[in-house]
């Protein structure tokens, strides 16, 4: 770990800490306020799904808190027991996973893009870094051969990365549908947006946070691996 690492990875490591922070805290804050209609998560997703063309999808109710996701393999949405509660916050959380489905039925194409390189990232994730720190111990300056497996590390971590910057437009456009959601349906009022929004904001900033810790990585195994080379 050298300073090159904690100069590019560590402003990356504090803006995730305080994205966690801020959603936690968020979430903490507006779970205690109840919507005006005083329907649960679980409600607003019936409502929302009968209302928005959804009624094919399923609805899982699964443990802990800000847990909740969109799976588009068996077309379900899995709420946490935080987002069955009546609160604007279930509010923000359920109607941002419905803002996938509707992604997902349209054929949005920042969701397919993503979903097309999900078992490349999955790789490129472990395998990538693994590969990158092999090739290193071995020598990737003097010895090809481990140049190249540090390098496909490299090309590999990269594809993780991908990932997680495609995921950035997938959530701030799953983030804009579940706004639009909400208000066309009439489940909040304009006050209540603003804890919606806030909900919405600090869970997109964790997506931030993990596409800036992803690129910074890949900067230090870029410079590490070829900034190295050249003063060779």
């Amino acid at each position: 770990m050298s300073p090159l690492f904690w100069i590019l990875t560590l402003p990356a490591m504090l803006l995730a800490l305080y994205a966690q922070y801020k959603v936690r805290s968020t979430f903490e804050k507006y779970a205690r306020v109840p919507n005006m209609h005083g329907i649960s998560g679980l409600q607003a997703a019936q409502i929302l799904m009968r209302n928005e063309g959804l009624e094919h999808l399923r609805v899982n109710q699964i443990p802990g808190e800000l847990t909740d996701f969109y799976n588009p393999a068996d077309k379900s949405i899995n709420l946490s027991q935080g987002s069955v509660r009546p609160s604007v916050a279930a509010l923000a959380i359920v109607a941002h996973e419905l803002g996938h489905a509707l992604q997902d039925r349209q054929g949005y194409f920042w969701l397919r893009a993503r979903a097309s390189i999900v078992g490349i990232a999955q790789i490129g994730s472990n395998l990538g870094v693994m590969l990158f720190f092999i090739g290193m111990l071995l020598g990737a300056l003097q010895n090809s051969f481990a140049w190249n497996l540090a390098l496909a590390g490299v090309v590999l971590f990269a594809g993780a990365v991908a990932f997680t910057l495609i995921t950035l437009p997938v959530e701030f456009n799953a983030s804009s549908r579940a706004r639009e959601m909400l208000m066309r349906n009439g489940l909040v009022a304009r006050q209540e947006m603003e804890g919606v929004s806030a909900m919405l904001n600090a869970a997109a900033l964790t997506y931030v946070a993990a596409a800036a810790q992803a690129v910074s990585q890949l900067l230090y195994f870029v410079l590490l691996l070829f900034g190295a080379r050249r003063q060779e």
